[in-house]
């Protein structure tokens, strides 16, 4: 397909329209500074802990009204991002078992209703999640905790400051899940009856920002905690506005129009009028891939490797990156060439539209009998890009070389919530393929967590039911390795095997773009899905 050809197919990604959303205007103070910011979603994260919506929920309500035992460097453009300490000041590993982490927590953090972080809110939340019996047990931050939780045998309090926590056999991956828990305050959920539905709209943690207003489906308006525990992080900003706004040209129109100041994910074509009015254009590597993720169930033509081989081989990915203006790289994997997880696969991702023609052949399938798939994805959403068209773009490739697709479209906490019912679940039967962009920035989740067998939902992510026993053994041998330059082989040696296997079809690595007014202020791009608010300030 040319770029003319598809730019017709997906010509709403070209065209800006009148503006369609109004920002309301909050009551504030004249003197406030305040950014107003599209997100690519539908609807507003959940705000109890937990976030829903995927990464741009941890983004933007997960990193602002929340904290970690761990949190995440987000200070550098020009390198990976890495764990740091967080509600956590240090921690340890039985040298012997190997299962025991002891954290040593930070001494004076407050909650934003005034209480004291400590062990025992730890253990309150641990609880929340683990302790079916639990009054404050919420099933539905379960679903969005995900793999965080997988692997926790039991936990227990050693002082008011120090928390030991055991998982169920050596796991050097719990470092990167326990960065996943955030903390809610028990003194707000008391304070409200115990009720969640009520703790949303007026929710308590110990973020760098507090919610002052919750509008379903439209806003979420921040403010900032002059009290944060991290002084360098104390917010620059008074006022956080955060708008779902899932239509990426309202998006664009809103923000030529001055309406908003922050726009995640302009389409590429919009970006040349974006630059000739001012806007900046910020973009950056990060850990991101946007695939589709492989049904292994009975009935899945992905059996068979030859289909799997065949599948990648048949995308353009060059013209496809050029649709995008240059803000998207060739997918060789699951992660880039250049990462230290990608090991030396023998095959090679590339475009090759007559091997594939072969390797359908000898899975037996030709001009009489087509090989017919159906995908599921999404509408938008975090980390999805530009999901109509590219997925319009994918679907001429395959059928060029003598598959059959059929294309599915959901919004993306539909699309969320059908990856979590597994492929074999009944709303998923006839689905063998799942287009959902995925974050590689941590290895559990980016590996562990969608290729062991053992981490099928609700466990973990495996939603395509992948099972392979040399896999298997390659994802034990990197959770059990805590000397970080030999994990970082024995992930490279998991990836070449997962690559050779053709386990997924990966396409592009999106280079994240965002379109910001000329207003906006120290704003680090970093290595990463997430992103720190604290250090922006608007003219």
């Amino acid at each position: 397909m040319d770029r003319r050809s598809f730019l017709k197919a997906g010509a709403s990604a070209a065209v800006i329209p009148a503006v369609e959303y109004v920002a309301p205007a909050p009551a504030r103070a004249a003197t406030d500074k305040v950014l107003r910011l599209a997100m690519t979603l539908g609807d507003i994260p959940l705000t109890t802990g937990q976030p829903s919506q995927g990464a741009e929920g941890i983004r933007f309500i997960g990193f602002t009204l929340y904290d970690a035992l761990f949190s995440w460097d987000l200070s550098k453009r020009d390198e990976a991002a890495k764990l740091i300490p967080g509600l956590a000041e240090s921690y340890s590993v039985d040298p012997e078992t190997k299962t025991t982490w002891t954290f040593s927590l930070r001494k004076g953090v407050k909650f934003h209703d005034g209480s004291d972080f400590n062990v025992d809110a730890v253990i309150w939340n641990l609880d929340k999640l683990l302790k079916k019996d639990a009054p404050q047990f919420d099933q539905i931050q379960v679903a969005m905790a995900g793999s965080y939780l997988a692997g926790i045998k039991t936990y227990r309090k050693i002082d008011d400051y120090t928390v030991a926590i055991t998982t169920d056999q050596p796991d050097a991956m719990f470092y990167y899940r326990a960065a996943g828990i955030n903390y809610a305050s028990p003194a707000r959920w008391k304070e409200l009856g115990g009720d969640w539905s009520k703790f949303a709209e007026r929710p308590s943690g110990t973020g760098p920002w507090m919610l002052e207003k919750l509008v379903p489906r439209t806003r979420a308006e921040l403010v900032k905690n002059p009290n944060y525990w991290n002084r360098d992080r104390v917010p620059k900003l008074d006022r956080l506005i955060l708008l779902a706004m899932p239509d990426a040209n309202t998006r664009v129109a809103a923000l030529l129009s001055g309406q908003i100041d922050w726009v995640e994910a302009p389409p590429p074509d919009t970006v040349p009028r974006l630059k000739q009015q001012g806007m900046q254009i910020v973009s950056n590597v990060y850990p991101h891939v946007w695939p589709y993720w492989l049904s292994y169930t009975a009935d899945s033509p992905f059996l068979d490797i030859c289909v799997r081989k065949a599948a990648n081989l048949a995308i353009d990915r060059e013209g496809l990156c050029q649709f995008l203006s240059g803000l998207a790289k060739p997918a060789r994997g699951q992660v880039d060439v250049s990462h230290p997880w990608f090991g030396k696969p023998g095959f090679e991702i590339r475009y090759d539209p007559a091997a594939a023609k072969k390797l359908l052949a000898e899975a037996g399938y030709g001009p009489s009998k087509r090989c017919k798939v159906k995908f599921l994805t999404s509408q938008a959403g975090s980390g999805q890009m530009q999901p109509l068209p590219m997925n319009e773009f994918v679907q001429e490739n395959l059928n060029q070389v003598g598959f059959e697709v059929e294309i599915e479209v959901t919004d993306w906490e539909a699309l969320r919530a059908r990856r979590r019912a597994r492929a074999d679940g009944a709303e998923n039967k006839g689905v063998y393929g799942l287009n959902n962009s995925w974050s590689i920035m941590e290895p559990d989740f980016g590996f562990m967590s969608v290729i062991y067998s053992k981490n099928a939902p609700p466990v973990g992510n495996n939603w395509g039911l992948y099972n392979d026993p040399t896999a298997d053994a390659l994802c034990e041998k990197a959770k059990l390795e805590f000397d970080i330059a030999k994990q970082y082989q024995a992930l490279a040696e998991l990836h070449q095997y997962v690559v050779d296997q053709a386990m997924w079809i990966w396409v592009v690595h999106d280079l994240n773009p965002r379109a910001l007014s000329p207003k906006v202020k120290g704003f680090v791009p970093p290595q990463a899905w997430y992103v720190d608010l604290s250090s922006l300030d608007i003219a």
